[in-house]
This record gives structure tokens, sequence and C-alpha cells, in this order.
């Protein structure tokens, strides 16, 4: 187990899960995959068409994503990368406009704890034609990284800050509210809190919450907004964890896991890195 937390630890403070296609530390990541692929099967496959298989964001799979060419998600991942880049985070996406049209039944506002440039709620925003939508979209992060005071001890020695500050210099994370209010104008019931949470949590006035999505890359803020927001949460909202089943973020599964154990309940695991959570009724 020392051997693989080494080499977990190297892999994401190099970089290599997050290089551009074409460099050389995308290369040695899709060797990494491979040599993972063959390591697992233990036996040939028949070859698959290129069209049929999906390849990205961690996921390889030759099952139907048909998804990708229905205009309505579309039009939505383009709106997501408009606001950002395009990370090649379809299938991703697609479980998160699935929640936020499930979520848009219920009574309720929308909270994002951890938005950054705003990819995902972007998209959630421009399917659900979020100016007729009639409820609220409160959006939260610090637009410049991590809080790092709140980066847990078990964290910051599995190479977070690093991440961090990694993510920081490449731009991936945003250190631009204003832009990001740029990004958002074009629709109304935004609601931007800028600051670390737990601390701008009380600024979520909304009593009702029909959509919760959590993607802050540490595990104690997590917890805390999660904590904070549940008992608002309507029955049957969808609580859905970016990094949740993510390679290298064990800790933020590790405290989500603990508190859906406290209300007898558990988390989807999805492979898509994400998890998803019920409120029951």
């Amino acid at each position: 187990m020392g051997l693989l937390n080494s080499i977990k630890q190297a892999y994401f403070r190099i970089g290599i899960h997050t290089a551009a296609p074409g460099t050389l530390l995308y290369r040695v990541h899709q060797m990494v995959k491979a040599g993972s692929d063959l390591g697992q099967s233990g036996r040939q496959t028949q070859p698959v068409a290129e069209h049929a298989l999906y390849d990205q964001d961690g996921l390889r799979s030759i099952h139907n994503h048909d998804f990708m060419s229905d205009p309505a998600f579309v039009r939505a991942y383009q709106r997501g990368v408009q606001a950002a880049s395009d990370y090649h985070w379809h299938w991703r996406v697609h479980v998160g406009l699935w929640a936020a049209r499930l979520a848009a039944r219920l009574p309720g506002d929308f909270v994002e704890c951890g938005t950054n440039r705003g990819f995902l709620s972007s998209a959630i925003m421009k399917d659900l034609d979020w100016d007729k939508a009639g409820r609220r979209f409160y959006l939260l992060d610090t637009f410049s990284g991590l809080a790092e005071r709140y980066v847990s001890v078990e964290e910051k020695e599995g190479g977070v800050l690093e991440r961090n500050r990694r993510e920081l210099d490449c731009g991936f994370y945003t250190t631009s509210v204003e832009a990001v209010r740029t990004n958002f104008a074009e629709w109304k019931n935004v609601c931007i809190i800028v600051g670390a949470i737990p601390e701008t949590l009380e600024q979520i006035d909304t009593q009702c919450i029909a959509f919760l999505h959590v993607d802050m890359n540490c595990s104690p803020p997590e917890v805390a907004a999660i904590r904070h927001l549940w008992d608002r949460l309507t029955p049957g909202a969808p609580v859905l964890l970016d990094d949740y089943a993510g390679f290298g973020y064990e800790w933020q599964k590790i405290g989500m896991d603990a508190f859906a154990t406290e209300r007898g309940l558990s988390i989807l695991s999805l492979p898509t890195g994400q998890g998803l959570l019920i409120k029951p009724p």
C-alpha cells in the first residue's frame, strides 16, 4: 500500500492525469491507462470501432453514449465550454444534466458549492432555460483556488496543496470573479457568493433546495456544506458529488461516506468519478 500511495501522489503532483492531448505527459497517461487495462483484463477482447468507444475523462466504455449527439445536450455542453474550456467531460456533464432535470420537477432553488469558471452550472442553466425556471441558482467559490486553511492534514500529505498551486498556475482555477460574473450575466436569479466554505454558507438564504452540486476538491468544506444544507433539501433532491469516486480524491469519499452512514444512506459511485445521493422522503 505504501508503494501504491507513493505512485498516486506522484501521478497527481506531476499532473499526468490532466495533461493536454498531444503532450508527452498525455502520452504517459495513455500508457498508464493501457497498462491498467491489460493488467485487469487477462484476456484479449474484440476490437471496437472508434466511433463506438467512449474514452475520455478517466472513463473508457463501449456502452451507448448517443447522448453526445442529442441537440439539447450539444447546446448545453457548448455553453459549458464557453464558460471555461473543453475538458472532454461529456459523460460527467450528461450525469449533471440528468440530475438537474430531475431537480427541475421539484420545488426549490439550486446550489453549487465549488463553481470555478462555471462549466456545469452554465450547461445546466442553458439546458433548463434558466430565466423561465422561476428559481435561484447559488454559486459559491473562493474564485481563487482552495482555501488552504480548510485542507485536511491527510490531504496535505497526499499532495492536494501542490495540485492546487498547479491548477492555479496553469489557469484551470479562475482568479477572476469578474470573469465569472460576466459569464453568468445573461441569466437572472444568479447569486454569486465569494469566499471560503463554510464561512459563506450562511449567505444561502433559501430554505428549499432542489439540487446540490459539490465540487471543492477537498473534504472538510465539502462535508461542512452538505451538513449545513441537508435539512433544506427537498425530498427527492439529487446531491451530485463531483470528485467522490475520483482517483486521488479518497478523503472526499471517506468524509461523504461517513456523512451518509450517519443517516442510514449510501452514495452511488459512478464510473465518471462522481457520486450521487438522493434525499429520501
